[in-house]
């Protein structure tokens, strides 16, 4: 079995389309053929079904694509290892992220790498906690900002960035903004919630909170970005309960803290593959992690329900 073959392989399944697979990889669409043909005679099973308009994985084949990154992804980390001891870091860092997350300010984290290392190109991806675990995991990601998860220490581990507390956003003029209420998970029962995915860490960290407490709740308003959920409660169409940073950003709304729940019931994490498998390019990152351009500004003082912070 040949490294080639491998990616050959990888890119098929990704396309789902041996000519668009063939263009990118710039191989001839006979040879691209000849590859896969010869993978599947070695391992003696079908890796993909081929209709007229596309294949997809067989059984056999959705096994070997998880070993297939993870060992490409290997052998990148190892292409790379050598040229960072020659003093060059070069290649790509690709890394995930949820929306907003706390503890790191991505944007300025990126920028800093890249004056430090011009050479490596930076790939994003943005997407919820579970599939940013998946993809760090299979190597696809070489790490990702995520809700705290539970982690395989064979393919997966995590790093702490910062933890805080959930808070209520509702309208102004909603009944518990009307009485400055200090709310606990029980006095939210039959409200209208406006909430992400359930892949999303606050939605997890919601779910895990109400579930501890014993409370149902329906989520009737669900949405995938942050300014959806912030316009929708803003317009007194239902309730959310966020990280607390949440709260600064819509001073329209009205921030209630939310008591019986763990204060690190919101806890944000660096996914990272194991030691081994850790490119020198996420190191490098990771490294960057303490500098002003990377931390989050100290929340401003506010006085109210939440009381001083």
């Amino acid at each position: 079995m040949e490294l080639r073959h491998l990616q050959h392989f990888v890119a098929v399944a990704e396309d789902q389309h041996f000519t668009r697979a063939a263009e990118r990889l710039m191989v001839s669409q006979s040879g691209l053929s000849a590859s896969i043909r010869s993978l599947e005679r070695e391992l003696r099973a079908p890796l993909f079904v081929r209709t007229t308009r596309r294949v997809t994985l067989t059984e056999a084949g959705r096994a070997l694509l998880v070993e297939a990154e993870r060992v490409l992804a290997q052998v990148r980390a190892a292409h790379e290892a050598v040229a960072a001891v020659q003093g060059v870091l070069r290649g790509t860092v690709a890394l995930g992220t949820e929306q907003c997350i706390a503890g790191v300010r991505v944007a300025g984290l990126l920028a800093a790498f890249r004056r430090e290392h011009p050479d490596v190109e930076i790939r994003l991806r943005q997407t919820g906690t579970g599939a940013l675990a998946e993809e760090v995991a299979a190597g696809r990601l070489d790490l990702a900002f995520a809700y705290r998860t539970r982690t395989d220490g064979d393919q997966l581990r995590a790093v702490p960035l910062t933890s805080e507390p959930m808070t209520v956003l509702c309208h102004p003029e909603h009944r518990f903004a009307e009485a400055g209420a200090v709310l606990a998970p029980a006095d939210l029962a039959g409200e209208v919630f406006v909430d992400f995915h359930p892949d999303w860490g606050p939605r997890r960290a919601t779910d895990a909170a109400f579930a501890a407490a014993g409370v149902r709740r329906t989520v009737a308003l669900e949405v995938n970005d942050v300014h959806s959920l912030l316009d929708l409660v803003d317009e007194n169409l239902g309730i959310a309960v966020v990280p607390r940073h949440f709260r600064h950003k819509r001073s329209s709304l009205t921030a209630l803290p939310l008591k019986g729940m763990d204060e690190a019931a919101y806890e944000t994490v660096v996914l990272l593959p194991p030691e081994r498998a850790t490119s020198p390019a996420a190191r490098a990152l990771i490294s960057l992690l303490g500098t002003k351009e990377a931390a989050v500004p100290a929340e401003p003082a506010v006085t109210g329900p939440l009381g001083e912070v």
